[in-house]
């Protein structure tokens, strides 16, 4: 789970507060000042941090609560609605609906993860039953289209680039045409990023968007610049329409707080953020399961998509019943373990469950935990059928 560290830091200043014998203010502050600090480390800005302090304090104030009021679960709640508050940047301006061709154009610094994040796009749409289709009207980057055809080959969708014609315009024109003729509902165009904010890279995205007309425009921006998303956002949103934003390598890096509160800050919608550099390392930015994860409070809803995700639907009822009956076979356990391991990392799906510290499943664990259930499943592959089933 992203923000691994500050999540941990957040549940374990809210249990201390919890295990404390009474609630009064001095327990209240000791709680305030570790989340504070908390924030602080992830680089999360001090103007916030410090108007999140006020509020809840005018919130809880203490005094003021009758006797049999649950103090804990009120701080709780006034501690997750303004972390929600500081980084809820609205919806987004379009969102694409399926059967309908919609063209998405990818904009972005060179080194923020864009043309990966492209594939991961398309792939998470792919999974949902679209047609996406890419698009490289990268010509700056050499190698782009390379990295593009083999991500788009690798995850079974169509791509189209030249290694021949250097005019970006021209090939995401020619691109986008080919697919719409093809009755794709998803035709997502990589443009070109530069290692700065310069005049040509504004330029050249001006005359793709303005050649494409796309419906949405999502910003990539990597989240290790922390506070300095705010400027980034801030300038690619005056030279182009930026509808959305999909923040990449929040796994583990200690700037990504400040990078969230940063893009919120400009009030430019995030809609993914990159977890990872595996295809599936790619989650839906929705606020208040986010913050609910922190929190170490669980997404339940979540969980449930990843199962109705991996699992059949004509298999679900089926499932239900033999577990309601006790029925649990090593086949049924098998099976499950195929499930857990389609639903993606494993600190991610846990992360899900309330109670769950994503502190307890560091990114070198996934791998060995991840590894485990494989050995499981080669045992049971050396099994006889009736075994399985017994």
């Amino acid at each position: 789970m992203v923000l691994a560290q500050l999540g941990g830091s957040i549940s374990r200043a809210i249990q201390q507060m919890s295990n404390a014998t009474i609630i009064d203010e001095k327990v209240l502050n000791e709680c305030l000042n570790e989340i504070t600090r908390a924030l602080l480390q992830a680089d999360v800005q001090f103007k916030l941090v410090r108007e999140m302090q006020t509020n809840i304090k005018k919130i809880v104030n203490l005094d003021d609560l009758a006797a049999g009021h649950n103090k804990r679960r009120i701080i709780q709640q006034a501690i997750f609605n303004e972390l929600c508050k500081i980084l809820d940047p609205g919806k987004p301006s379009f969102t694409p609906k399926k059967g309908k061709p919609s063209v998405i154009m990818f904009v972005g610094l060179q080194g923020s993860g864009k043309t990966t994040t492209c594939t991961k796009y398309a792939y998470y749409h792919q999974k949902k039953g679209w047609k996406p289709a890419l698009v490289c009207a990268d010509t700056f980057r050499a190698g782009a289209f390379d990295q593009l055809k083999q991500n788009a080959t690798k995850a079974k969708i169509p791509f189209y680039g030249s290694y021949t014609e250097s005019d970006p315009v021209r090939i995401a024109v020619e691109g986008v045409e080919t697919f719409k003729k093809e009755n794709c509902d998803l035709i997502i165009v990589d443009t070109s990023g530069r290692h700065k904010q310069e005049a040509a890279l504004f330029e050249e995205m001006r005359q793709v968007s303005e050649a494409t007309n796309p419906d949405l425009v999502i910003f990539v921006m990597d989240s290790s610049i922390g506070q300095a998303a705010f400027d980034q956002a801030q300038a690619f949103k005056q030279s182009v329409s930026v509808g959305a934003v999909i923040v990449t390598k929040m796994d583990g890096h200690a700037k990504g707080g400040g990078a969230l509160s940063a893009v919120a800050a400009t009030k430019s919608p995030v809609i993914f953020i990159g977890t990872g550099e595996h295809m599936d390392e790619f989650e839906v930015f929705d606020v208040k399961p986010f913050v609910s994860r922190l929190l170490g409070m669980g997404d339940w809803s979540g969980f449930m998509d990843k199962i109705h995700e991996v699992v059949p639907m004509d298999q679900q009822p089926e499932l239900l019943q033999k577990l309601s009956e006790g029925n649990f076979t090593l086949r049924i356990m098998y099976e499950q373990f195929q499930n857990i391991l389609k639903m993606g990392p494993i600190g991610q799906v846990f992360s899900m469950l309330p109670g769950f510290s994503s502190e307890l499943m560091p990114k070198g664990r996934e791998k060995e935990s991840q590894a485990k259930i494989k050995r499981y499943m080669t045992m049971m592959d050396s099994m006889t059928n009736e075994v399985l089933c017994s």
